[in-house]
């Protein structure tokens, strides 16, 4: 905290490029001084304020802006903070900035270090500032409403609950250690009230681990990959469903030997849709090498649309979850079974549309899910094994040094969820996706 107290960061809070305004943000102890060297007595506390901003090194004009003093600890990195409205134009910008970097005590912010500030100040835990990320990566209404239940603690309370009540366990099971040795102590009645508690955490943790892990593949997206035999009408149905030419088409078989990606918005659900190379035995080794990742990705896809043209065969899909599509039905009527479209007039497509939308929130909610992270199911399946290992050990004569033990650790696992413990190798992986100016 120390290098934190000491330094003020600012960066600009709003894109590059030419803007009717562009933001530049400060955050530390030298906040209020450098605002005041810049545009003169500083304004109202929390008020945008008209000032001519000048270079204090020569007294160049460098802009007439808005700009506004937040006295901390109440902001949103816990210091002192101070924002500039300046005219949005790339010369602006750059001489506001050049005369920030020239005060004493002043740097330029790295990726998240804003964020990362009001973890380490406390006004955000760990989990929360993974939701702030979450937010400005999210693309759909889906991905929204899961990363702002995140910030707005939805994980961190239930969490820290859980905690709580870990903690309240192994108190009880420390005093139950202490006092092992007073012959007026009931050990059975101990064990019986420590395994009720926490087989209640236990099934409370695994009902939440339980959830199909629709919270990451929200995140991710709800992968659909394309396949079938050459020229099955892969590409075109891509491009129909994409409402773009994101994909050649051609009449000459194998022409598509590499996976291609588009993302679609389905009411508000992240759907990626993959056209894969044409299944077939082929000696031709470039076309062998994408249809041998084309396999892959079927076996890794949320949902994979078996296309079939007319007169041809369903791929083997090897198990992976499937639909029928049936391709080509302006020529044939679609006849066969499955779904029947026809990228050429449109026909089926709304129908295919629904049927992917069913299945992508059948998969991944509504952006309800509590565990949202690879980092958070993993803290969490470590709490419940020491949970798991903890009552079957109760029924067996468990030593009371070990049942204490085995709270501490899933006391310890559940802390990592909002960083409590363990964060620092954890902030320099989070922090570094993120933005800089955030």
């Amino acid at each position: 905290m120390a290098e934190a107290e000491a330094t003020t960061l600012f960066a600009p809070a709003t894109g590059f490029g030419r803007a009717a305004v562009s933001v530049i943000r400060l955050s530390g102890p030298e906040a209020g001084p450098v605002l005041a060297a810049l545009g003169g007595p500083l304004p109202p506390a929390r008020r945008l304020s008209l000032r001519t901003l000048r270079d204090p090194a020569d007294g160049t004009l460098l802009d007439r802006a808005l700009v506004a003093f937040f006295p901390g600890p109440a902001t949103y990195s816990g210091e002192d903070m101070a924002e500039l409205h300046l005219h949005g134009g790339v010369a602006v910008r750059a001489g506001v900035l050049a005369a920030l970097a020239r005060q004493p005590g002043c740097r330029a912010a790295g990726p998240g270090e804003f964020t990362r500030r009001a973890v380490l100040n406390g006004r955000m835990d760990l989990a929360e500032a993974e939701g702030v990320a979450d937010l400005i990566d999210a693309e759909t209404e889906g991905q929204r409403r899961q990363a702002l239940r995140q910030l707005d603690g939805v994980l961190s309370r239930q969490v820290a609950a859980w905690r709580e009540e870990a903690i309240a366990c192994l108190a009880g099971a420390e005093a139950a250690l202490d006092f092992s040795d007073e012959g007026d102590v009931d050990d059975d009645g101990l064990d019986a009230a420590l395994l009720g508690r926490a087989t209640a955490l236990r099934d409370a943790v695994a009902a939440a681990l339980a959830d199909g892990r629709r919270g990451e593949r929200l995140r991710d997206g709800f992968w659909v990959v394309l396949a079938g035999e050459p020229n099955a009408g892969k590409s075109t149905l891509l491009n129909a469903l994409a409402r773009r030419e994101a994909a050649i088409v051609s009449d000459v078989p194998g022409t598509t030997r590499d996976a291609i990606e588009v993302r679609l918005d389905l009411d508000g659900l992240p759907v990626v849709l993959v056209d894969t190379a044409g299944l077939r035995e082929t000696e031709e080794a470039v076309e062998a090498e994408g249809i041998r990742r084309s396999r892959a990705r079927i076996a890794q896809a949320d949902l994979v649309l078996a296309l079939v043209p007319p007169g041809g065969t369903a791929p083997d899909l090897a198990g992976a979850p499937a639909l029928l599509v049936r391709t080509k039905a302006d020529l044939t009527g679609g006849d066969g079974g499955g779904l029947a479209v026809s990228a050429r007039t449109g026909a089926g497509l709304p129908a295919l549309l629904d049927a992917l939308r069913a299945r992508a929130e059948a998969g991944l909610g509504q952006g309800d899910a509590l565990i949202t992270r690879a980092r958070h199911r993993e803290a969490l399946e470590r709490c419940l094994g020491h949970l798991d290992r903890l009552c079957a050990g109760i029924g067996r004569g468990l030593p009371p040094e070990l049942a204490a033990e085995d709270l501490r650790l899933a006391v310890r696992a559940l802390g990592e969820v909002g960083g409590h413990v363990g964060v620092e190798d954890v902030l320099d992986r989070l922090f570094a996706g993120f933005c800089i100016g955030k």
